[in-house]
Order: structure tokens, then C-alpha cells, then sequence
């Protein structure tokens, strides 16, 4: 999605132990949209500490339904199971992208989007996950909205970037406020 809209840039992990700071943040009664903030902000933090005069672009998504955090399934079993529970329902996509240099957060933002799954039969449920492969691992929701995980819904709200991942065109405008990019 940055390659598209014309970024160059290197990809750095940010080697953080996601599971523990969720359960933390969730056992301390954090919002899904703090809890996201709060894991792009960490990574970028990590990031820009290590190569501070470089600007740092970190982001995090989380998935949340009738108060059940998602995270990525750890195998096509779960995958499977967090796709049945979805199933029929709305859940909330919460991506935060954070703007970091110099072990410093520049810049923050988070949007929601809500996305409505149809009552999908199991037949079609067995047939998505064989088709999509292991790239429903990848996914916090188990989807990727730009292929064929787009016929799991019947109602979708949100920026379409938000849902992919990235509130890219926030994000944009900031790296041209800091000139990283040509206003």
C-alpha cells in the first residue's frame, strides 16, 4: 500500500511481545483503540530509538466482537473458529498508524471501521479457507477485504485503507507536513 502511493522505504520488525502488552492493556480496561495506539506506538518507538534521524512509520489493527479481542489465528483450525464466531455478525477493525523520529511520537491516529459478516453457510466457510490458504494466518480478522475475503461481508463501513490495514491518507498528509513528502 506505501509502495503504491509512491513511498520508498525499508521494513524494519519492531520485536515486541505483542500478546503480553494486549493482555495487559485489555486487563487493564484499555480500549481496542487505545490497545492499537498503543502497539504501533511501542513499535514505532523501538523503531526511531534505534535509527533516530530517520522518520518511522508504525501501525497495528485489532479486531474486537461482543467484547472478544481477535488476534491472528495461530493455525487453520483457529482460523476457522474465529471465522464461525464472526459469522452473522458486526465486528469493529481498529487500525492505528503512529509518525515517530528520534524515539520521539510525532503523530498519532487510529480509525474504526465496522464490518457486517453474512450468515455464510460451513460449506462455504471450508471452501473459503481452502482457497485463501495460509494467508488468512496473516490476517487479524482472517480476511483480506482486497480479494476474496471480501465475499464474507454484507455491510461494510469504514475507510477502505483503514480495513486494509493503514489509515494511509492521514498518514500522507502528516509526511507532507513534515516534508517527507511534496505538498
Amino acid at each position: 500500500m506505501l509502495r503504491n502511493a509512491g513511498l520508498d522505504f525499508d521494513v524494519k520488525p519492531a520485536r515486541i511481545d505483542e500478546e503480553e502488552i494486549k493482555l495487559s492493556l485489555k486487563s487493564d480496561g484499555v480500549s481496542l483503540r487505545d490497545a492499537a495506539t498503543a502497539l504501533a506506538e511501542l513499535k514505532a518507538h523501538r523503531i526511531s530509538t534505534a535509527e533516530p534521524a530517520d522518520f518511522i512509520i508504525a501501525a497495528d489493527s485489532m479486531v474486537a466482537c461482543d467484547g472478544r479481542w481477535y488476534d491472528k489465528p495461530t493455525d487453520m483450525s483457529n482460523a476457522r473458529e474465529q471465522l464461525q464466531s464472526l459469522r452473522g455478525k458486526t465486528h469493529e477493525l481498529v487500525s492505528a498508524v503512529v509518525l515517530a523520529r528520534g524515539g520521539s511520537v510525532i503523530w498519532r491516529h487510529a480509525e474504526t471501521a465496522r464490518l457486517t459478516m453474512r450468515d455464510f453457510s460451513d460449506a462455504f466457510l471450508d471452501a473459503y479457507l481452502a482457497q485463501a490458504g495460509e494467508a488468512v494466518l496473516s490476517c487479524v480478522g482472517c480476511y483480506q477485504l482486497e480479494g476474496l475475503g471480501a465475499q464474507l461481508f454484507s455491510r461494510i463501513q469504514g475507510d477502505h485503507f483503514t480495513i486494509l490495514g493503514l489509515p494511509l491518507l492521514p498518514l500522507l498528509d502528516i509526511l507532507r507536513e513534515n516534508k517527507v513528502l511534496r505538498a
